[in-house]
């Protein structure tokens, strides 16, 4: 019994979607929901051999664990809406990818792909959403100008 104790298990990796009971949440805190399906699914592609490691995938789930606590279970960082919840990932992946200088590399990782080079500050990724929520904003009013424009083509006699 001691050696099977011992010996290590290989863990069993599948790649599942869970089911949950017609779209009703469990009214329990401290557990996860139980898993009452799932639709199994076959990855495509041709990755590199020599890349294919799942602990690559674990290591950015713990960094994203670990620097947005939205991904924790019962914190008061929860998202309560999906949108938030995406914003709150972009701008970690915005952090970790311009800001934060990475050991190994000794530079950021966008410096070390060339997309940039300088090193950014989080009041350069402000600038940057700022430029960004400017352009939907001017995108919005010129695409209602253009609709009332041709709502006002369509119908002479409407004013």
């Amino acid at each position: 019994m001691r050696n099977k104790m011992l010996q290590p298990q290989a863990p069993k990796r599948r790649f599942l979607w869970s089911l949950g009971r017609n779209g009703e949440q469990d009214q329990r805190r401290y557990s996860p929901p139980p898993c009452v399906g799932a639709i199994k699914g076959a990855i495509t592609g041709k990755p590199d051999p020599k890349h294919i490691s799942t602990s690559y995938a674990e290591r950015q789930n713990l960094n994203i664990r670990m620097h947005t606590r939205r991904f924790t279970r019962l914190t008061n960082a929860f998202s309560k809406k999906v949108e938030n919840h995406a914003l709150a990932v972009a701008l970690f992946a915005m952090y970790y990818n311009f800001v934060r200088i990475h050991k190994t590399l000794r530079v950021t990782p966008a410096m070390a792909a060339g997309v940039t080079d300088k090193l950014w500050d989080v009041a350069d990724m402000v600038a940057v959403l700022e430029k960004w929520e400017a352009a939907q904003v001017f995108e919005a009013r010129e695409k209602a100008i253009n609709s009332v424009a041709d709502y006002r083509e369509e119908n002479p006699n409407s004013n």
